[in-house]
């Protein structure tokens, strides 16, 4: 399930909620962004949606959605294939130009404040916000036990989880390139080239998270990666090494990203989903 236009913005927000299945609560996270949406998808295995958005009241939009979300997600019922913290997994401010960096982080610290004063819920910085801190650390292990016990506080917002929406994770980066990589495999070969092809893995590969996955309802088991430094690793990169262990059927963009990142990507592999930036 997909939609949106063709970006035309400086600065955009993509914010992931823990929602894949619901049409209704789908529909009302769409219409809290308005005219400023880019692109959506959600996917009923993952049981999560991304949307991409621009325009000019970023942190409005995203809060307004996250309203929707804390409103009409329960994490205590939530069952998906994807990790997540929280009903508002994530939600990172992009810049597509270094000049827009400082800005950038502005705006996500003022979603950060906005989210935790708000709405009441425990907001986690991560990237360069954070020293560097990434999502999988702060994934780790159980969350509201790292908080209660004194090993992580929130950076905006109370010192507990949300007791239905759970926590939510803000950054400020530049564009990555999150993708599916369908493959003819067990999910068992889909995990171990997973955590070969990721960074700090045998075969790694620099800013590459990467998980192996079974789609029950889709029928299918994927290597699903973020490539995260698309300065030092490519799209194409990813794909060649994945294809070292198992056939590559087809890709699937989750969200848009810079179609430089794609000049390589194999022809006779289809990529289908999100639009690519200018």
């Amino acid at each position: 399930m997909a939609g949106g236009r063709t970006p035309a913005a400086v600065l955009l927000a993509v914010p992931n909620f823990s929602e894949g299945r619901d049409p209704e609560t789908l529909e009302a996270l769409r219409a809290a962004f308005g005219d400023d949406l880019i692109h959506w998808s959600a996917d009923p295995d993952h049981h999560r949606s991304v949307f991409t958005a621009g325009g000019g009241a970023l942190a409005d939009r995203v809060v307004e959605a996250a309203r929707v979300a804390v409103e009409r997600i329960d994490l205590t019922r939530h069952a998906g294939v994807h990790p997540r913290v929280g009903a508002i997994d994530v939600a990172p401010i992009v810049y597509l130009e270094a000049s827009d960096r400082g800005r950038a982080c502005a705006q996500a610290l003022i979603l950060a404040d906005r989210l935790g004063h708000e709405l009441g819920l425990p907001v986690f910085l991560y990237g360069a916000l954070a020293g560097g801190r990434t999502r999988a650390e702060l994934r780790k292990g159980d969350l509201g036990r790292r908080i209660e016990s004194g090993e992580l506080a929130p950076d905006a917002g109370p010192p507990r989880l949300h007791p239905t929406a759970g926590a939510v994770l803000v950054a400020a980066r530049p564009p990555l390139a999150a993708f599916n990589d369908v493959i003819d495999g067990t999910l068992d070969q889909a995990r171990d080239i997973a955590a070969r092809i990721r960074e700090g893995g045998a075969e790694g590969l620099a800013g590459v998270r990467a998980l192996g996955l079974g789609l029950e309802r889709a029928g299918s088991v994927q290597v699903s990666t973020n490539v995260e430094d698309l300065t030092a690793t490519t799209p194409a990169d990813v794909v060649a090494a994945v294809r070292r262990h198992a056939r590559v059927i087809q890709a699937e963009l989750i969200a848009p990203a810079p179609a430089s990142a794609f000049e390589s990507f194999p022809p006779e592999i289809p990529l289908t989903g999100a639009p690519l930036l200018p």
